[in-house]
């Protein structure tokens, strides 16, 4: 072997361009993709809706024209179910000691969750991880809490929550859409895999209650102008 040919570089080492050491990490990112609706694949931007499917309990991003024609009661019953956009509050109800004692949370902060199929009462909360922790109540035990806030019967199962605050003997109730259980945290997810599904989630009471306060119509004028 000759000394040119071993120490020469090569035709396509002459040629390739070499970038300065260090400078990949200042090249632009691959725009993010656009978000799409889950049921027809047209693109959405970040005021789309959800829809729940209540089979698989999973909670999709849909369009406006998806997500419509399940907004609506007479579609109540069927497998999917538009979250709806309403913010209620019962500023008549209090909720005693006994009462809340009687839901057996842990911290001040709960919501409240009907399922239609099967039939439960759900209590979701934080816990003391940093998580979420999912618990089942004894219907007694719902009506007992709630059975005083018309709020309780206005709640849509599957797509809505009642958000609950009890702190030194002051309460607050409010009826939320249930997807802002986790945008509210900043985890929403394409996919809601059911309360126990996050359990990775950080709930900030503050920041959901701060949202309640001010999107929520008094329950009594909202079911006036109904």
């Amino acid at each position: 072997m000759s000394a040119t040919s071993a120490s020469s570089p090569s035709p396509a080492e002459e040629t390739k361009p070499t970038a300065p050491p260090g400078l990949g990490r200042f090249h632009p990112a691959a725009p993010p993709r656009p978000e799409r609706c889950e049921l027809c694949g047209h693109e959405i931007d970040q005021r789309h809706r959800h829809v729940a499917d209540i089979e698989a309990h999973v909670l999709a991003c849909a369009c406006r024209d998806c997500a419509l024609p399940f907004e609506k009661r007479a579609a109540a019953r069927g497998r999917f179910k538009t979250v709806p956009q309403r913010y209620l509050v019962d500023r008549d109800h209090v909720l005693d000691r006994s009462a809340w004692e009687s839901l057996g949370i842990p911290g001040d902060t709960v919501f409240l969750v009907r399922n239609a199929a099967p039939s439960r009462c759900v209590a979701l909360h934080p816990s003391p991880t940093g998580g979420a922790t999912e618990s089942e109540l004894d219907p007694r035990t719902w009506h007992a809490a709630l059975s005083e806030t018309p709020l309780a019967q206005e709640l849509r199962p599957d797509v809505e929550a009642l958000l609950v605050r009890h702190i030194d003997g002051r309460s607050e109730c409010y009826l939320v859409p249930i997807d802002i259980c986790y945008e509210s945290v900043g985890r929403m997810r394409r996919h809601w895999q059911g309360f126990h599904g996050d359990t990775a989630a950080r709930i900030d009471p503050s920041t959901v209650f701060d949202l309640a306060r001010t999107r929520a119509q008094a329950l009594r004028s909202a079911t006036a102008g109904a």
